[in-house]
C-alpha cells in the first residue's frame, strides 16, 4: 500500500524506502497480530512552510549541503536522496510504533512525517552545535576556503589519504597511541601526528577534518601495500576508497531472533499522555541504554521523542563526550541533543558490580539498547541470551558498524568506514570529484533509526506473542539502504549551488531541466558555457534572482549556510524548536505527528 502524500509532488525515494522497511517489518510478525494501521502521510515540506518541491531543494534549506560541504568551505548537494531516506525510516517507524500504541489501547489512527523533518533530524547535532552559548570550550576548526577549481575539491577538509598511485584510503582508530604509531611507521614525527588527533576525533563532530597537510604528504610518499603494513601494525582500521558505488554486501535492515519462550504473564504498561492533547505510542514503556557517539544514542533519542522513558547507563563521572565543545551550560550541545531528558546511572562494566547492576536495570526494563564493540556483551556476561533469561519480554537490541559482514575480526566500526565499505562513499559524490567519505554523520543517524525501527518491530512483537526478542542492526545496513545509480552521477554547474552577491542559490527541478531558458535570465548567457552562466549570477543577489526566476515561471531554493538562520526562520517556526534558558541550544522538533 502506497503512503498518502499530502503534495502534489511524490516523494518517491522516502515513499520507497518506508514501504521497504514496513514490509520487513511484517515478515517480522505472525498472522492475525492486530489490525495493521494506516501508512503513513508523507510529504516534502510537513510543518515547514517553505516551498520544497524536492530532495534538493530540501537539502539546501535544511542546511544538509551546508554540513556536507563544510570539508571544502561551501555548501554541496549529496549526490543520494538522503534525506529522502531518513524520512522513509521515519515514516516506517512512525507507522510501527503507531501499531505498537493502538495493541496497547490507545486511540491512534495516523502519523504524519515529511522529508525536510528527516533532513532536520540529521543535522541536529550540527544546529545544537551553531545555536549553542558555547561554554568555555573551544571555537569550530577553522573551515577551507572554497576551491577555485572542481580537481581541489575536498581535499584539505576530509580525512581521506592519497597513496603516491592515486589509491584513496579511509582510515579509522578510537587509539591515539595506534595513530600516534600509525604516522611514525610513515616516517611522520610524532609531534606532527599529536597535532592531527583532534582534528580527525573531532571529525564526526565538526564535519571537517583539517590534517596537518605535512601527514598527507607523509602518506602521499607511500605505496597502498605500505600504508596497509602500517596500519595493521599499529592496529589501525584501513579500507580502500572504491569508485564503485555498488555495495559488495547487501544485509537485511535489521534481524530480529524471537525469545524462546514468552513471558509468562506479560502485561501491558499503563499508556500515559505527555500532555493533555497529545498521546504517544511508546509512553510508558521503558528503554535502558549502554551507548555512546551517535548511532546508539539517536536510537534511545527517537524511542524517548515516541513516548518512552530512557535511561542512560555511563561510566564512572559520565561519557566522556559530555565535554565535548561547545558547551549548552556545563554540558556538549552536541551530546545533549541526543540525550537530553534520559536520567543516568554509573556503573562501571568491568566491575561485578556495574555489571549487576545492569542485569536489575534490564530486568525492569522492556528495551535494554547497546552499541558495544564486537564480544564485549559475552565478555561482561550481558548477552541477549544473559539477560533474556532473566526477562523473558526484554527487547534486546545491539546496534554495531558491520555485523556479520566482515567475520570475526571486522574493521572498527564506524560512520566513515561504513561509508566506505557499503559503497555510500562514492555515491555520495559526482563523477567529477575523488570518492570520498561525506563527514556528515550519514551512516550514524539512518543507523539509529534501523535500530529503533527493529526495537519497535519487536514490541509489536512482543504485544501479539508475549516474546521478548534480540534485534541486531550495523551501520553497514544502513549504508545500503541508501539508493544509487549503478555509476556515479555527472552533474553540470547549474546542479550545484550557485553562488550569487549575497550567499547560494539552488535551481529548482524546471530550471536545471531547462538551462536555455536560465541562461536567458543571466544577460545574455550562453547555454553551452554553463560555467559563464554560474559565474553571472554572483552580479545579482539571491533575491533578486529568485525574483527573475519567478517572472519567467521558474523556481530556486536559498541555501542555508549558517545553521543558527533556523532557530529564526518564520517558515521552520514549528519544525525547529528556538533555544530556551533551560536547553540553551536549538532542536529540531520530534519528527511526526501522531493524530
Amino acid at each position: 500500500m502506497t503512503p498518502r502524500l499530502g503534495t502534489e509532488t511524490r516523494p518517491d525515494t522516502a515513499t520507497a524506502v518506508a514501504e521497504r522497511l514496513l514490509r520487513h517489518t511484517a515478515q517480522a510478525l505472525p498472522d492475525g497480530a492486530g489490525p495493521e494501521p494506516e501508512r503513513p502521510v508523507l510529504d516534502w515540506a510537513g510543518p515547514v512552510t517553505a516551498d520544497l518541491p524536492d530532495e534538493r531543494a530540501v537539502q539546501a534549506a535544511c542546511g544538509v549541503m551546508h554540513v556536507h560541504g563544510r570539508a571544502i568551505g561551501a555548501p554541496v548537494p549529496l549526490a543520494v536522496d538522503y534525506a529522502s531516506v531518513v524520512a522513509g525510516a521515519l515514516a516506517a517507524l512512525g507507522t510501527t510504533a503507531l501499531r505498537v500504541g493502538r495493541a496497547r489501547g490507545l486511540d491512534l489512527s495516523e502519523v504524519r512525517t515529511s522529508v525536510a523533518q528527516g533532513a532536520l533530524l540529521a543535522v541536529g547535532q550540527y544546529l545544537a552545535a551553531a545555536t549553542a552559548d558555547g561554554g568555555s570550550g573551544p571555537p569550530e576548526p577553522d573551515l577551507p576556503q572554497p576551491p577555485s577549481a572542481p580537481s581541489g575539491r575536498g581535499a584539505e577538509g576530509l580525512a581521506t589519504l592519497v597513496a603516491c598511485d592515486g589509491t584513496r584510503v579511509e582510515i579509522e582508530t578510537l587509539d591515539p597511541f595506534a595513530w600516534r604509531e600509525f604516522w611514525v611507521r610513515l616516517g611522520a614525527p610524532p609531534a606532527l601526528a599529536g597535532r592531527g588527533w583532534l582534528p580527525f576525533q573531532q571529525r564526526f563532530a565538526t564535519a571537517v577534518c583539517p590534517l596537518p597537510d605535512a601527514l598527507r604528504q607523509a602518506a602521499r610518499r607511500c605505496t597502498p601495500e605500505q600504508l596497509r603494513a602500517a596500519a595493521d601494525r599499529a592496529g589501525v582500521s584501513l579500507l580502500v576508497v572504491d569508485n564503485d558505488p555498488a555495495p559488495a554486501v547487501r544485509p537485511a535492515p535489521w534481524e530480529l531472533t524471537p525469545g524462546p519462550t514468552p513471558a509468562r504473564a506479560h502485561r501491558l504498561p499503563a499508556p500515559r499522555t505527555t500532555t493533555p492533547d497529545t498521546v504517544l505510542p511508546l509512553a510508558g514503556l521503558r528503554v535502558v541504554e549502554s551507548t555512546r557517539r551517535v548511532q546508539g544514542p539517536l536510537a534511545g533519542h527517537v524511542l524517548r521523542m515516541l513516548g518512552a522513558d530512557v535511561v542512560r547507563v555511563e561510566p564512572p563521572g559520565g561519557d566522556p563526550m559530555r565535554w565535548l565543545p561547545p558547551l549548552a551550560g556545563e554540558c556538549s550541545a552536541r551530546f545533549l541533543a541526543l540525550n537530553a531528558h534520559k536520567p543516568v546511572i554509573e556503573a562501571d562494566l568491568t566491575t561485578t558490580q556495574g555489571r549487576d547492576t545492569v542485569r536489575a536495570l534490564a530486568a525492569d526494563a522492556d528495551v535494554f539498547l547497546h552499541n558495544w564493540a564486537p564480544g564485549k556483551a559475552s565478555r561482561f556476561g550481558l548477552a541477549a541470551a544473559d539477560l533474556l533469561a532473566g526477562r523473558p519480554s526484554l527487547v534486546y537490541a545491539e546496534a554495531s558498524g558491520f555485523g556479520d559482514a566482515c567475520g570475526a575480526r571486522p574493521p572498527v566500526g564506524t560512520d566513515y568506514l561504513a561509508q566506505v565499505h557499503s559503497g555510500l562513499a562514492a555515491a555520495v559524490r559526482p563523477a567529477d570529484e575523488p570518492p570520498a567519505p561525506s563527514l556528515m554523520t550519514l551512516t550514524d543517524v539512518l543507523g539509529g533509526l534501523l535500530c529503533a525501527q527493529g526495537v519497535v518491530a519487536a514490541l509489536a512483537l512482543r504485544e501479539a506473542t508475549g516474546r521478548g526478542s534480540h534485534v541486531r542492526s550495523s551501520l553497514l545496513s544502513a549504508g545500503v539502504l541508501v539508493p544509487r545509480p549503478a555509476h556515479r552521477v555527472h552533474w553540470t554547474p547549474l546542479n550545484r549551488p550557485l553562488r550569487t552577491a549575497d550567499g547560494h542559490l539552488y535551481l529548482g527541478p524546471g530550471a536545471r531541466r531547462d538551462p536555455e531558458s536560465v541562461c536567458r535570465l543571466l544577460d545574455g548567457a550562453d547555454p553551452a558555457f554553463p560555467a559563464d552562466a554560474a559565474a553571472r549570477l554572483a552580479r545579482r543577489t539571491t533575491g533578486q534572482w529568485l525574483a527573475r526566476l519567478a517572472e519567467a515561471g521558474l523556481t530556486a531554493t536559498p541555501v542555508l549556510t549558517d545553521l543558527t538562520g533556523l532557530a529564526h526562520n518564520p517558515a521552520f517556526r514549528t519544525a525547529v524548536l528556538p533555544p530556551d534558558p533551560a536547553t540553551g541550544y536549538a532542536r529540531p522538533a520530534p519528527p511526526w505527528e501522531f493524530a
